[in-house]
């Protein structure tokens, strides 16, 4: 059984890009075009990861954190950032476990937040994290 993610970001290019990238490394996937939709799907999924937009309609990806981060079914998914680089991430976001930038290399930039989340998305995965 392969573990589940899901891709929020009202960018059909980007979540293609996600999608596509996660598939290849054995994740079943789901998405959805913004925050409201997610928590819809997260009715009915449990994912192993969550890979969000932070600038999206109806509900931003702060917002969607904040909803995730208050639900104790949901609070301890781990959750990787993908924002312009514009956005300073850095500053205002420090509750996702990762932060990637769609303005570079996106595939390399997942393959190291993937490496960086997998030991909480992995049951054979060390069980040390390193920051």
């Amino acid at each position: 059984m392969s573990l589940v993610a899901l891709v929020v970001d009202d960018s059909m290019l980007i979540r293609y890009t996600v999608c596509r990238f996660l598939e290849e490394r054995g994740f079943a996937v789901e998405s959805a075009t913004n925050g409201e939709e997610a928590l819809d799907v997260l009715k009915r999924i449990k994912p192993a990861l969550i890979v969000t937009d932070m600038q999206m309609p109806k509900m931003s990806g702060t917002e969607l954190i904040t909803a995730l981060k208050g639900n104790p079914e949901t609070a301890g998914i781990p959750i990787i950032i993908v924002a312009r680089k514009a956005d300073g991430l850095d500053l205002v976001e420090k509750r996702a476990n990762f932060a990637i930038y769609k303005d570079i290399d996106i595939e390399a930039q997942l393959a190291k937040a993937l490496d960086a989340v997998s030991g909480r998305t992995s049951t054979t995965a060390a069980a040390s994290k390193s920051n």
